[in-house]
């Protein structure tokens, strides 16, 4: 049976916090003349990992306005890059002519600016992000836009608490992508019903065998 591999975005295909950093460091060059933007910078993050309210403490600070900052960070164009290993597999389905799906939630304008900044688009025969759909994971809608006829479904993600458990339902082959480098912006629960779980967990490197 022909297989069709439909991945998640942030946090599988790239690491959301680099999204974050970028964001960050596109805020401060707007806010601080010059390189002092840098101190600022790593201000924001580290009141970002402190869990204090970034974006409020610099529009007070700044005499800007909160929801400006939020629209800079939200539609600034990212400087992210693929996790390791990602690029070559992406390329070996392509070139297997194997079909793949992106299947993500969020704004418009961040998602595509993510996709487009990670060179992916033309490796997906269908995108689907959730404000542009109308419903969110894990909405049965979301995961049944990809179905046709003769195909074994994948679904690639990594976060349990709302990615699995229709794809689950639904038969699909479900595969999480390990953080082997402590960098997902979601924890993960420790304890889950089994409903929610992914079949199996595995790092990039590992990823082809599962599949084959």
């Amino acid at each position: 049976m022909n297989k069709y591999i439909v991945f998640d975005l942030d946090d599988t295909l790239f690491y959301e916090v680099d999204f974050l950093k970028s964001a960050y460091k596109e805020i401060a060059k707007k806010l601080v003349p010059d390189d002092n933007y840098i101190s600022l910078y790593n201000e924001m993050l580290e009141l970002y990992y402190k869990q204090q309210d970034v974006f409020g403490i610099l529009a007070s600070k700044f005499h800007s306005s909160k929801e400006v900052l939020l629209t800079l960070y939200r539609e600034h164009f990212p400087d992210i890059n693929l996790r390791d290993g990602v690029k070559d597999i992406l390329n070996k389905l392509k070139d297997e002519n194997i079909k793949m799906g992106l299947l993500t939630d969020g704004r418009s304008v961040t998602q595509r600016n993510k996709i487009k900044a990670l060179d992916i688009e033309n490796y997906f025969d269908k995108i689907i992000i959730s404000e542009e759909f109308g419903s969110e994971k894990p909405d049965k809608k979301n995961y049944n836009v990809f179905l046709e006829p003769g195909y074994e479904f994948f679904y690639i993600a990594d976060n349990p608490k709302k990615d699995f458990i229709t794809p689950n339902l639904l038969g699909w082959k479900t595969i999480m992508i390990e953080d082997n480098e402590g960098k997902k912006i979601h924890a993960i629960p420790n304890i889950l019903q089994e409903k929610y779980n992914a079949e199996k967990t595995v790092s990039w490197q590992y990823f082809y065998a599962l599949i084959e």
